[in-house]
């Protein structure tokens, strides 16, 4: 482990609860799903701690699914990275970050399988998924973290610390310099 350097401050969060990345869909978004979806995610009593809209590129999307190309193949990898950069749908996706106790069990139940053909007609998945006929892509509306390690990789690969609303994976301050795009 390395020493921070001077300009840097190390912080670590107070209390450890369960995390879960979820993430509505660009076909979720388009059929206008966002509402139905986060009521019955509300089933779970957990808390929203972070919320976005993101329009996900290329880079974005082989970094959430850098398993997938092994697991599945070429062809498959291809179609949900487009599907994921909105090229069948709209180009942007809900991101959530869900915390409380056994959230990942408890967003999973609600979310179902990941193919939504053997997702309880009752779960999102299964009420809302579809598998496209011309790609093979399982349309299923939501992603949700399937372990604490997945979840800690996927929120920080989607969200910034500042972007939650308290710290839950220890963190550094740094000083950096950087442009951006402010309103006028």
């Amino acid at each position: 482990m390395s020493e921070s350097a001077p300009d840097e401050e190390k912080y670590a969060p107070e209390k450890k609860l369960q995390q879960c990345l979820v993430i509505i869909k660009p076909d979720g978004l388009v059929k206008s799903l966002t509402g139905n979806i986060l009521t019955t995610l509300s089933e779970t009593k957990l808390w929203i701690v972070g919320a976005k809209i993101v329009h996900v590129d290329r880079e974005l999307a082989e970094k959430h699914y850098h398993k997938l190309k092994q697991e599945k193949g070429e062809a498959i990898y291809e179609a949900v990275l487009k599907y994921m950069m909105g090229e069948y749908h709209t180009k942007r996706v809900l991101a959530l970050v869900y915390e409380g106790e056994d959230a990942i069990k408890k967003i999973r139940e609600v979310t179902g399988e990941t193919n939504p053909e053997k997702a309880s007609p009752t779960s999102i998945r299964g009420r809302y998924g579809r598998i496209h006929t011309k790609t093979g892509v399982f349309e299923n509306v939501v992603h949700a973290s399937d372990s604490e390690e997945n979840a800690e990789r996927e929120i920080k690969l989607w969200f910034r610390p500042h972007e939650i609303s308290h710290l839950i994976y220890s963190a550094v301050k740094k000083t950096m310099t950087k442009t951006e795009v402010d309103w006028q």
